[in-house]
Protein backbone atom coordinates (compact mmCIF):
# COMPACT_ATOMS: atom_id res chain seq x y z
CA UNK A 1 0.00 0.00 0.00
CA UNK A 2 2.63 2.47 1.12
CA UNK A 3 5.10 1.61 -2.25
CA UNK A 4 1.98 2.36 -4.65
CA UNK A 5 1.35 5.91 -2.81
CA UNK A 6 4.91 6.58 -3.24
CA UNK A 7 4.95 5.70 -7.19
CA UNK A 8 1.52 7.65 -6.98
CA UNK A 9 1.39 10.96 -10.11
CA UNK A 10 0.97 13.41 -6.93
CA UNK A 11 4.55 11.86 -5.33
CA UNK A 12 6.61 11.57 -8.28
CA UNK A 13 5.56 15.36 -9.34
CA UNK A 14 6.01 16.61 -5.61
CA UNK A 15 10.27 15.09 -6.39
CA UNK A 16 10.02 16.57 -9.59
CA UNK A 17 8.61 20.50 -8.36
CA UNK A 18 11.16 20.08 -5.49
CA UNK A 19 14.02 19.38 -7.93
CA UNK A 20 13.53 22.07 -9.94
CA UNK A 21 12.70 24.52 -6.76
CA UNK A 22 16.37 23.83 -5.70
CA UNK A 23 17.76 24.22 -9.38
CA UNK A 24 15.59 27.72 -9.59
CA UNK A 25 17.05 29.13 -5.75
CA UNK A 26 20.51 28.54 -6.61
CA UNK A 27 20.16 30.02 -9.65
CA UNK A 28 18.52 32.92 -8.35
CA UNK A 29 21.16 33.57 -5.53
CA UNK A 30 24.09 33.20 -8.23
CA UNK A 31 22.35 36.08 -10.52
CA UNK A 32 21.39 38.14 -7.89
CA UNK A 33 25.28 37.65 -6.18
CA UNK A 34 26.57 38.67 -9.72
CA UNK A 35 24.34 41.51 -9.90
CA UNK A 36 25.44 42.65 -6.74
CA UNK A 37 29.50 42.90 -7.76
CA UNK A 38 28.82 44.23 -11.44
CA UNK A 39 26.58 47.15 -9.59
CA UNK A 40 29.36 47.81 -6.83
CA UNK A 41 32.22 47.15 -9.52
CA UNK A 42 30.43 49.96 -11.86
CA UNK A 43 29.88 52.65 -8.91
CA UNK A 44 33.35 52.08 -7.52
CA UNK A 45 35.60 51.17 -10.34
CA UNK A 46 37.09 47.75 -9.00
CA UNK A 47 37.74 45.59 -11.67
CA UNK A 48 38.25 42.11 -10.13
CA UNK A 49 37.03 40.70 -7.01
CA UNK A 50 40.67 40.83 -5.50
CA UNK A 51 40.76 44.62 -5.79
CA UNK A 52 37.23 44.42 -3.52
CA UNK A 53 39.19 42.19 -1.07
CA UNK A 54 41.85 44.22 -0.56
CA UNK A 55 39.71 47.06 0.68
CA UNK A 56 37.87 45.16 2.65
CA UNK A 57 41.12 44.39 4.12
CA UNK A 58 42.30 47.77 4.50
CA UNK A 59 39.35 48.82 5.85
CA UNK A 60 39.43 46.54 8.63
CA UNK A 61 43.24 46.58 9.45
CA UNK A 62 43.58 50.55 9.34
CA UNK A 63 40.42 51.84 8.60
CA UNK A 64 41.53 54.31 6.12
CA UNK A 65 38.01 54.11 4.05
CA UNK A 66 35.19 56.63 3.97
CA UNK A 67 31.62 55.35 5.19
CA UNK A 68 30.57 54.12 1.92
CA UNK A 69 28.83 51.02 2.23
CA UNK A 70 30.86 47.84 2.33
CA UNK A 71 29.78 45.41 -1.26
CA UNK A 72 31.20 42.54 0.29
CA UNK A 73 29.08 42.58 3.93
CA UNK A 74 26.21 43.42 1.31
CA UNK A 75 26.70 40.27 -0.31
CA UNK A 76 27.81 38.40 2.41
CA UNK A 77 24.40 39.21 3.68
CA UNK A 78 22.86 38.11 0.02
CA UNK A 79 24.27 34.60 0.22
CA UNK A 80 22.78 34.12 4.21
CA UNK A 81 19.63 34.99 2.78
CA UNK A 82 19.60 32.54 -0.09
CA UNK A 83 20.89 30.24 1.81
CA UNK A 84 18.42 30.64 4.81
CA UNK A 85 15.78 30.70 1.48
CA UNK A 86 17.63 27.47 -0.34
CA UNK A 87 17.16 25.61 3.67
CA UNK A 88 13.59 26.22 4.17
CA UNK A 89 11.49 23.37 4.32
CA UNK A 90 9.55 22.32 1.12
CA UNK A 91 6.97 20.43 -0.18
CA UNK A 92 7.25 17.03 -0.25
CA UNK A 93 5.43 13.38 -0.13
CA UNK A 94 8.78 12.53 1.12
CA UNK A 95 9.39 11.29 4.88
CA UNK A 96 11.38 14.02 6.87
CA UNK A 97 14.80 13.98 7.00
CA UNK A 98 15.95 14.29 3.01
CA UNK A 99 14.94 16.87 0.83
CA UNK A 100 13.01 15.56 -2.41
CA UNK A 101 15.13 12.94 -1.89
CA UNK A 102 18.73 14.66 -2.30
CA UNK A 103 21.04 12.58 0.54
CA UNK A 104 22.55 15.05 3.06
CA UNK A 105 25.39 16.95 1.53
CA UNK A 106 28.53 16.94 3.12
CA UNK A 107 30.23 19.68 4.65
CA UNK A 108 33.86 21.16 3.14
CA UNK A 109 36.80 21.29 5.62
CA UNK A 110 38.55 24.25 5.95
CA UNK A 111 42.15 24.85 6.19
CA UNK A 112 43.29 27.67 8.80
CA UNK A 113 46.23 29.80 6.96
CA UNK A 114 47.80 31.03 10.39
CA UNK A 115 47.34 27.88 12.36
CA UNK A 116 48.19 24.95 9.85
CA UNK A 117 45.06 23.31 11.30
CA UNK A 118 41.88 21.25 9.35
CA UNK A 119 38.99 22.63 11.18
CA UNK A 120 35.63 21.60 10.32
CA UNK A 121 32.67 23.52 9.92
CA UNK A 122 30.27 21.47 10.18
CA UNK A 123 29.32 17.81 10.54
CA UNK A 124 29.37 15.19 8.13
CA UNK A 125 25.73 14.17 8.78
CA UNK A 126 24.43 17.70 8.41
CA UNK A 127 22.13 18.78 5.67
CA UNK A 128 20.74 21.79 4.30
CA UNK A 129 17.02 20.27 5.79
CA UNK A 130 18.95 19.51 9.31
CA UNK A 131 20.50 23.11 9.30
CA UNK A 132 16.92 24.46 9.02
CA UNK A 133 15.72 22.60 11.98
CA UNK A 134 18.46 24.15 14.01
CA UNK A 135 18.40 27.38 14.25
CA UNK A 136 21.09 29.91 16.04
CA UNK A 137 23.49 26.88 14.74
CA UNK A 138 27.25 28.42 14.13
CA UNK A 139 28.82 28.41 10.72
CA UNK A 140 32.09 30.24 10.34
CA UNK A 141 32.25 33.19 8.06
CA UNK A 142 35.55 35.58 7.20
CA UNK A 143 34.51 37.53 10.33
CA UNK A 144 34.48 35.26 12.47
CA UNK A 145 37.90 33.34 11.26
CA UNK A 146 39.21 36.46 11.94
CA UNK A 147 38.01 36.89 15.04
CA UNK A 148 39.44 33.31 16.14
CA UNK A 149 42.72 33.83 14.25
CA UNK A 150 43.28 37.40 15.92
CA UNK A 151 45.90 38.85 18.34
CA UNK A 152 46.38 39.15 21.78
CA UNK A 153 48.43 41.89 23.43
CA UNK A 154 49.58 38.64 25.38
CA UNK A 155 50.17 36.98 21.99
CA UNK A 156 52.43 40.20 20.73
CA UNK A 157 54.19 40.58 24.09
CA UNK A 158 55.01 36.18 24.36
CA UNK A 159 55.82 35.13 20.79
CA UNK A 160 55.88 37.71 18.31
CA UNK A 161 57.97 40.55 19.56
CA UNK A 162 60.76 38.33 21.22
CA UNK A 163 61.09 37.03 17.57
CA UNK A 164 61.55 40.26 16.25
CA UNK A 165 63.64 41.41 19.13
CA UNK A 166 65.80 38.74 18.75
CA UNK A 167 66.61 39.43 15.41
CA UNK A 168 66.68 43.25 15.50
CA UNK A 169 69.65 42.28 18.23
CA UNK A 170 70.97 40.31 15.84
CA UNK A 171 71.00 43.26 13.26
CA UNK A 172 72.46 45.75 15.04
CA UNK A 173 75.63 43.71 16.90
CA UNK A 174 76.74 42.12 13.71
CA UNK A 175 79.70 42.99 11.87
CA UNK A 176 78.98 44.62 8.36
CA UNK A 177 81.61 42.15 6.80
CA UNK A 178 78.93 39.18 8.44
CA UNK A 179 76.86 36.46 6.74
CA UNK A 180 72.99 37.16 7.59
CA UNK A 181 72.05 34.12 9.17
CA UNK A 182 68.21 35.33 10.18
CA UNK A 183 64.98 34.95 8.02
CA UNK A 184 63.97 38.40 6.57
CA UNK A 185 60.78 37.01 5.47
CA UNK A 186 59.74 35.65 9.04
CA UNK A 187 60.42 39.12 9.90
CA UNK A 188 58.62 40.59 7.39
CA UNK A 189 55.70 38.34 8.41
CA UNK A 190 55.66 39.25 12.19
CA UNK A 191 55.86 42.69 11.37
CA UNK A 192 52.51 42.13 9.08
CA UNK A 193 50.87 40.67 11.06
CA UNK A 194 51.27 42.98 13.86
CA UNK A 195 50.16 46.08 12.04
CA UNK A 196 47.36 44.06 10.58
CA UNK A 197 46.14 43.33 14.20
CA UNK A 198 46.23 46.79 15.38
CA UNK A 199 49.63 46.53 17.21
CA UNK A 200 51.32 49.20 15.16
CA UNK A 201 52.19 51.88 17.72
CA UNK A 202 52.79 48.59 20.39
CA UNK A 203 55.82 47.42 17.73
CA UNK A 204 56.75 51.02 16.91
CA UNK A 205 57.34 51.68 20.87
CA UNK A 206 59.28 48.32 20.96
CA UNK A 207 61.84 49.32 18.38
CA UNK A 208 62.45 52.55 19.44
CA UNK A 209 63.00 50.50 22.95
CA UNK A 210 65.19 48.53 21.87
CA UNK A 211 67.23 50.60 19.64
CA UNK A 212 67.80 53.09 22.67
CA UNK A 213 68.95 51.26 25.04
CA UNK A 214 71.23 49.26 21.92
CA UNK A 215 72.63 53.13 21.58
CA UNK A 216 72.76 54.05 25.28
CA UNK A 217 75.81 50.55 25.70
CA UNK A 218 77.76 52.05 23.01
CA UNK A 219 77.83 55.10 23.83
CA UNK A 220 78.88 53.77 27.92
CA UNK A 221 80.99 51.86 25.91
CA UNK A 222 82.72 55.27 23.54
CA UNK A 223 83.20 56.50 27.34
CA UNK A 224 85.96 53.66 28.29
CA UNK A 225 87.77 54.16 24.76
CA UNK A 226 91.21 56.06 24.83
CA UNK A 227 91.56 59.37 23.02
CA UNK A 228 94.29 57.60 20.39
CA UNK A 229 91.25 55.14 19.29
CA UNK A 230 88.48 56.95 20.28
CA UNK A 231 87.54 58.27 16.14
CA UNK A 232 88.12 54.51 15.10
CA UNK A 233 85.75 53.45 17.68
CA UNK A 234 83.04 55.87 16.75
CA UNK A 235 83.63 55.19 13.03
CA UNK A 236 83.33 51.39 13.56
CA UNK A 237 79.86 52.61 15.55
CA UNK A 238 78.64 54.61 12.84
CA UNK A 239 79.29 52.16 10.23
CA UNK A 240 78.01 49.11 11.48
CA UNK A 241 74.20 51.12 12.93
CA UNK A 242 74.17 52.22 9.59
CA UNK A 243 74.54 48.76 7.72
CA UNK A 244 72.15 47.68 10.47
CA UNK A 245 69.49 50.41 9.19
CA UNK A 246 69.80 49.14 5.75
CA UNK A 247 68.43 45.66 6.89
CA UNK A 248 65.98 47.34 9.13
CA UNK A 249 64.13 49.92 7.57
CA UNK A 250 63.41 46.96 5.05
CA UNK A 251 61.82 44.56 6.62
CA UNK A 252 59.75 47.03 8.86
CA UNK A 253 58.55 49.32 5.60
CA UNK A 254 54.69 47.74 6.11
CA UNK A 255 54.92 49.51 9.25
CA UNK A 256 56.33 52.58 7.96
CA UNK A 257 53.83 52.73 5.42
CA UNK A 258 50.79 52.22 7.44
CA UNK A 259 51.88 54.02 10.65
CA UNK A 260 54.61 56.14 10.46
CA UNK A 261 54.36 57.88 7.21
CA UNK A 262 50.11 58.33 7.70
CA UNK A 263 49.79 58.82 11.81
CA UNK A 264 53.06 59.82 12.87
CA UNK A 265 53.97 61.91 9.32
CA UNK A 266 57.60 61.01 9.60
CA UNK A 267 59.94 58.37 8.02
CA UNK A 268 61.41 55.50 10.04
CA UNK A 269 65.21 55.83 8.74
CA UNK A 270 65.03 59.55 9.38
CA UNK A 271 63.63 58.76 13.20
CA UNK A 272 66.36 55.94 13.66
CA UNK A 273 69.24 58.28 12.77
CA UNK A 274 67.85 60.55 14.96
CA UNK A 275 68.45 58.08 17.48
CA UNK A 276 71.63 58.04 16.98
CA UNK A 277 72.39 61.42 17.14
CA UNK A 278 70.47 61.70 20.83
CA UNK A 279 72.35 59.15 22.37
CA UNK A 280 75.67 58.87 20.43
CA UNK A 281 76.86 61.59 18.32
CA UNK A 282 75.38 64.66 20.77
CA UNK A 283 76.87 62.95 23.94
CA UNK A 284 80.62 62.51 22.47
CA UNK A 285 80.60 65.68 19.54
CA UNK A 286 82.34 67.94 21.85
CA UNK A 287 85.10 64.94 22.56
CA UNK A 288 85.50 64.08 18.87
CA UNK A 289 85.91 67.61 17.02
CA UNK A 290 89.48 68.42 18.76
CA UNK A 291 90.33 65.17 18.29
CA UNK A 292 89.59 64.98 14.69
CA UNK A 293 91.41 68.98 14.28
CA UNK A 294 94.96 67.32 15.70
CA UNK A 295 94.09 64.21 13.34
CA UNK A 296 93.55 66.57 10.66
CA UNK A 297 96.91 68.86 11.25
CA UNK A 298 99.24 65.99 11.55
CA UNK A 299 98.57 63.89 8.11
CA UNK A 300 98.13 60.03 7.87
CA UNK A 301 97.87 59.87 12.14
CA UNK A 302 94.04 58.84 11.16
CA UNK A 303 93.22 57.10 7.45
CA UNK A 304 91.64 59.36 5.34
CA UNK A 305 88.95 56.97 5.03
CA UNK A 306 88.09 56.97 8.33
CA UNK A 307 88.68 60.69 8.54
CA UNK A 308 85.99 61.46 5.78
CA UNK A 309 83.47 59.22 6.98
CA UNK A 310 82.93 60.49 10.53
CA UNK A 311 83.06 64.00 9.19
CA UNK A 312 80.65 63.94 6.58
CA UNK A 313 78.48 61.26 9.09
CA UNK A 314 78.48 64.38 11.72
CA UNK A 315 77.52 66.15 8.96
CA UNK A 316 74.51 64.39 7.70
CA UNK A 317 73.15 63.92 11.56
CA UNK A 318 72.99 67.89 12.23
CA UNK A 319 74.50 70.23 9.05
CA UNK A 320 75.05 73.30 12.60
CA UNK A 321 77.97 71.20 13.79
CA UNK A 322 79.83 72.43 10.81
CA UNK A 323 80.05 75.83 12.82
CA UNK A 324 82.17 74.14 15.41
CA UNK A 325 84.62 73.48 12.88
CA UNK A 326 84.47 75.47 9.67
CA UNK A 327 88.29 74.59 8.55
CA UNK A 328 87.81 71.16 9.31
CA UNK A 329 84.63 70.19 7.91
CA UNK A 330 85.50 72.56 4.76
CA UNK A 331 88.11 69.82 3.74
CA UNK A 332 85.42 67.18 3.13
CA UNK A 333 82.12 68.87 2.65
CA UNK A 334 81.87 71.45 -0.27
CA UNK A 335 80.41 75.20 0.39
CA UNK A 336 80.98 74.96 4.13
CA UNK A 337 82.07 78.75 3.51
CA UNK A 338 80.37 81.41 2.30
CA UNK A 339 81.05 82.47 -1.26
CA UNK A 340 83.72 84.20 -2.03
CA UNK A 341 83.08 87.86 -3.11
CA UNK A 342 85.07 90.12 -5.41
CA UNK A 343 85.83 92.49 -2.78
CA UNK A 344 87.90 90.16 -1.02
CA UNK A 345 89.99 89.09 -3.61
CA UNK A 346 93.17 90.65 -1.63
CA UNK A 347 92.78 88.77 0.81
CA UNK A 348 92.37 85.25 -0.52
CA UNK A 349 95.33 86.14 -2.34
CA UNK A 350 97.27 87.23 0.85
CA UNK A 351 96.23 83.83 2.82
CA UNK A 352 97.29 81.95 -0.79
CA UNK A 353 100.96 83.13 0.06
CA UNK A 354 100.84 82.64 3.81
CA UNK A 355 99.96 79.07 3.14
CA UNK A 356 102.58 78.69 0.66
CA UNK A 357 105.08 80.51 3.02
CA UNK A 358 104.22 77.75 6.53
CA UNK A 359 104.24 75.07 3.93
CA UNK A 360 107.92 75.98 2.81
CA UNK A 361 109.24 76.47 6.50
CA UNK A 362 108.22 73.01 7.29
CA UNK A 363 109.97 71.44 4.41
CA UNK A 364 108.08 71.51 1.74
CA UNK A 365 109.74 72.24 -1.69
CA UNK A 366 108.67 74.21 -4.09
CA UNK A 367 110.16 72.13 -6.80
CA UNK A 368 111.76 73.01 -10.18
CA UNK A 369 111.55 76.16 -11.19
CA UNK A 370 113.37 76.58 -14.48
CA UNK A 371 110.82 75.72 -16.83
CA UNK A 372 108.83 78.65 -15.30
CA UNK A 373 107.69 80.99 -18.31
CA UNK A 374 109.80 84.48 -17.53
CA UNK A 375 107.91 87.43 -16.54
CA UNK A 376 106.59 89.54 -19.50
CA UNK A 377 108.43 92.68 -17.95
CA UNK A 378 112.05 91.03 -18.07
Amino acid sequence: MLQSVANSPSAVLGKSLCKWQIVITVYSSFRNITQCTFRYMTTTGKCSMEEMEEERLDDHNHNYRDGTRDAYTFMRAQLSNEAELFCSPMISTEPTGSCGGIPPRREPRYMDSDSSSISSETSDTDSPCASASTPGKLTLNSATKFLMNSMTVDDYKNIYWPKLECAIEHLLTQSPSDHNSISYEQIYSHVYKCVCQQHSELLYNDLVWKISGHLDQVSAQLLGTPSDGFIESFNLALTQYTAALQCIVPVFIYMNKFYIERKLNQDLRDILMRLFSDHIAEKHVNTLIPLLQNAHSMPFQVRPSTMANVVKGLYALRPEWSNLAPALFSQFIPQIHPPAVESQLSDYAAQDQKLQMELSQKGFPRGDQSRKRASEES
